[in-house]
């Protein structure tokens, strides 16, 4: 007896909007979808951990007055600082390197390279346009790279396990 068929193929389990029918078409091989998913799950954390890191430096900036140093001098004991907060206005501290400023700057060369793992992943998996700007503010609104990192990452590896033959291209 032959099995009566709905007249619409549902959508695919992994949420990829293919149909079970249509083969799956992916960027690069298995192995290059992994390596970019590895590189992108290392510099999620890492960058939203920079991202948690600058605010607690931006809250002591501007609601505290507070600049983080290491080293240098006290402005007005003249004794030796090691590490601690002192005063941004007028300056607590002549000399030493100011660690405020570093995690600035090593906060946005840092998202520069996460942007860049973003478009490896992305453009690998033949994602919507929509998933990189997700994936992007994941370096920008804090918690968000973990929640997008894990959520991401499970759909990766669905949609390979799905379609075990799609990747291989070579």
């Amino acid at each position: 007896m032959i099995e009566p068929q709905p007249a619409v193929q549902p959508q695919s389990a992994n949420g990829t909007g293919t149909a079970p029918g249509k083969k799956r078409r992916f960027g690069g091989t298995g192995a290059q979808i992994l390596s970019a998913l590895k590189f992108y799950k290392v510099l999620a954390y890492l960058t939203g951990s920079m991202l948690l890191l600058l605010c607690a430096e931006l809250i002591t900036r501007y609601g505290f007055g507070q600049y983080l140093f290491a080293g240098g001098t006290n402005a007005v004991t003249g004794t030796p600082f090691g590490l601690g907060f002192a005063d941004a206005e007028p300056a607590g501290v002549i000399g030493g390197l100011n660690l405020s400023v570093t995690i600035l700057i090593v906060h946005g060369w840092m998202y520069v390279v996460y942007l860049v793992s973003n478009f490896r992943l992305w453009s690998l998996m033949r994602w919507p346009f929509a998933k990189l700007i997700t994936m992007a503010l994941g370096g920008v609104v804090p918690f968000l790279s973990f929640f997008v990192e894990k959520k991401f990452h499970a759909q990766v590896e669905a949609e390979l396990a799905a379609n075990p033959q799609a990747p291989q291209r070579y």
